[in-house]
């Protein structure tokens, strides 16, 4: 089977699985969505919206945020998995936008990735799902997926991200970033995966 008729046949079957797929990260708007992606290296959903209401108690801007202390930060993010450079991050993240950008997230890819501790799977989402802008942003569930599939070669996470693009319409990108998220959560999992009972990897791993 072709690649393009594969990214077909499975974006119809996501579209069954999760026709509205939600931003799994809880935010209010896209500093707190940029803080909150921020936090998720290395941490799951589940514990980055267990510390965020704490944290954004505190400060939901980055006006103040940037005033907070960096221990401050901390201790509100503790139990997050390398807490204390990602309070170091939002601290110089917020400071950063407040100085150069007058307190608001930049509507600008480039402009994204050169915000402290923010790389360009960060970007991605914050492009796509704060502000709706085509962004594919391609995290180690949809990589290990894409692979899986033979959607793309699977030598590297950039590569993973151009061959996805050019299969998918940009605007189905922002909806099968996260399709493809939860999907590889509840569905196929990257140990201990029966791939000939699974609804994609029965047919698309051949």
């Amino acid at each position: 089977m072709k690649r393009a008729d594969k990214a077909k046949r499975i974006g119809e079957i996501l579209d069954e699985l999760y026709p509205t797929p939600p931003i799994p990260l809880e935010h209010r708007d896209p500093f707190t969505l940029l803080v909150a992606v921020l936090m998720s290296a290395q941490t799951t959903d589940v514990q980055v919206n267990k510390v965020t209401p704490a944290l954004f108690a505190l400060a939901s801007t980055p006006h103040a945020m940037a005033k907070l202390s960096e221990a401050e930060i901390l201790g509100a993010i503790r139990s997050c998995g390398l807490a204390p450079s990602k309070a170091r991050n939002i601290k110089k993240l917020s400071q950063t936008l407040v100085d150069d950008y007058g307190g608001t997230v930049p509507r600008d890819m480039e402009a994204l990735e050169t915000l402290p501790g923010v790389g360009h799977k960060t970007a991605s989402v914050v492009m796509s799902q704060a502000f709706g802008t085509p962004a594919f942003a391609v995290d180690t569930h949809i990589h290990r997926l894409a692979q899986r599939w033979r959607l793309s070669n699977g030598k590297s996470v950039e590569q993973t991200e151009r061959d996805l693009k050019k299969l998918f319409p940009p605007e189905e990108w922002g909806k099968r970033h996260l399709q493809l998220i939860y999907f590889g959560r509840e569905y196929c999992p990257a140990r201990g995966h029966d791939s000939k009972a699974c609804l994609i990897c029965s047919w698309a791993t051949k």
